[in-house]
């Protein structure tokens, strides 16, 4: 049989590429990141033209997403941010406030600047979109969807359980509940002495009685 001959050395220059591919994967599965959506573009919409300012599907195709990332939307109050984990609303473009799972974070007046951060807790696919102008403007392309990754987990600021809801105080002329007194139970020996003092007072009732046909 021909011999076969073995594999050339590997390289430095590969060694020390491999080693730093390595090295970049580790830290970014150990690492919470900001992704700013659109980048340089923003979230923004031309009502005039009705186009994106970017293609986001594109953008969002060349980013990982991991639980504890941010969403960092660059934009005004002219666009909604929209979080839904529901396809049917992402689909028809429109916001279900009857919805758990869709969330509204844009609010403000018209022409106002924002910057909205809205975490990722969700694994699986969690989608985004601007339903301004009755939908118009996800139907135009102000919209994707991203696969977010476990990754390390949550991070505790965002693991926590939601606070409760808040309860309006009751104001002075709400009707108050009645005040409740915890009574203890008396002793054995303090009955006792409630007891001695009622034959005390008896017996002095029949002799001031006794003493009146004397």
């Amino acid at each position: 049989m021909p011999k076969t001959s073995p594999p050339p050395p590997m390289t430095p220059y590969l060694t020390v590429l491999l080693l730093f591919t390595t090295i970049s994967a580790t830290a970014a599965a150990t690492e919470y990141k900001n992704h700013t959506v659109g980048g340089k573009s923003g979230w923004f919409f031309n009502s005039t033209t009705n186009t994106p300012a970017t293609n986001y599907s594109s953008w969002a195709s060349t980013q990982i997403f991991n639980l504890g990332d941010y969403l960092i939307f660059n934009t005004n109050s002219n666009q909604s941010v929209i979080l839904t984990y529901n396809n049917t609303v992402y689909l028809n473009c429109t916001a279900d406030d009857s919805d758990n799972g869709t969330f509204i974070y844009s609010s403000g007046t018209f022409n106002q600047t924002l910057t909205i951060p809205v975490p990722l807790t969700i694994v699986g696919l969690n989608y985004f979109f601007s339903d301004t102008s009755d939908g118009v403007q996800c139907q135009h392309g102000l919209a994707f969807e991203i696969q977010v990754q476990r990754g390390i987990g949550l991070p505790p600021s965002l693991n926590q359980p939601p606070p409760p809801p808040y309860k309006e105080p009751p104001g002075p002329d709400s009707a108050e509940s009645p005040t409740v007194t915890i009574v203890e139970e008396p002793k054995n020996g303090a009955l006792v002495k409630r007891a001695d003092v009622r034959v005390v007072v008896y017996g002095l009732c029949v002799v001031m009685v006794l003493l009146q046909f004397l």
